[in-house]
């Protein structure tokens, strides 16, 4: 199983450059935020798909997802509300796996991902690709719970966590970038920690 470490060495304060501007170290705790209500699904039911700008639109069950190739990311998230949790352990399957599935148009430059909740979140495609983001369905070595978006969401650990929709089902591929849920509402439209995009107007 393919893992990609975290940019960054060993746990705080050993290593304070692994914490952006801004941040604090949230140790064992996993703050849970969620902009609407922590839905029920049942992974009988539940499809992934992949759309918009591509030649072959492509939709997976649960069981379709389990039996792809598997991977894993091994690092750090952040928060825009200020906190930082180190050294997790995401499985799931790459976002590179479903893209090759589906076959991006060449001019699909952006990704509006889609949760089961109507929650949405844009993403430039550059930075789902690559093995920069996952769709995971365990964390820590064990599936992922309710509250953090189980049992699946999208991991894209290098941007501001909201990036990483919960209860995913759904990427569209798109030519033209547009707002996602909280870039409606005054969210940097990328996110980058490392930068402090929280907002719009920074930098």
């Amino acid at each position: 199983m393919p893992v990609t470490r975290g940019f960054f060495g060993k746990k705080r304060p050993q290593r304070p450059d692994r914490l952006p501007p801004g941040q604090y170290d949230a140790g064992s705790s996993w703050p849970t935020l969620t902009a609407e209500a922590t839905p029920r699904l049942d992974v009988e039911t539940w499809t992934m798909t992949v759309d918009g700008l591509v030649g072959r639109p492509h939709t997976w069950t649960w069981r379709d997802v389990q039996a792809l190739p598997a991977s894993a990311y091994v690092g750090d998230i952040h928060c825009v509300t200020t906190w930082s949790k180190f050294d997790m352990t995401f499985r799931g399957v790459s976002v590179d796996t479903l893209l090759e599935a589906a076959m991006p148009l060449p001019e699909a430059r952006f990704v509006m991902a889609h949760s089961t909740t109507g929650y949405t979140t844009n993403l430039p495609l550059d930075d789902v690709t690559g093995g920069k983001a996952w769709v995971v369905w365990e964390v820590d070595g064990k599936p992922l719970t309710r509250d953090h978006g189980g049992p699946v969401r999208l991991l894209v650990p290098h941007l501001y966590f909201w990036k990483s929709a919960k209860w995913i089902t759904r990427l569209e591929l798109m030519e033209r970038d547009r707002p996602g849920f909280w870039e409606q509402n005054g969210y940097h439209d990328r996110g980058d920690p490392w930068l402090e995009q929280r907002y719009q107007g920074d930098p």
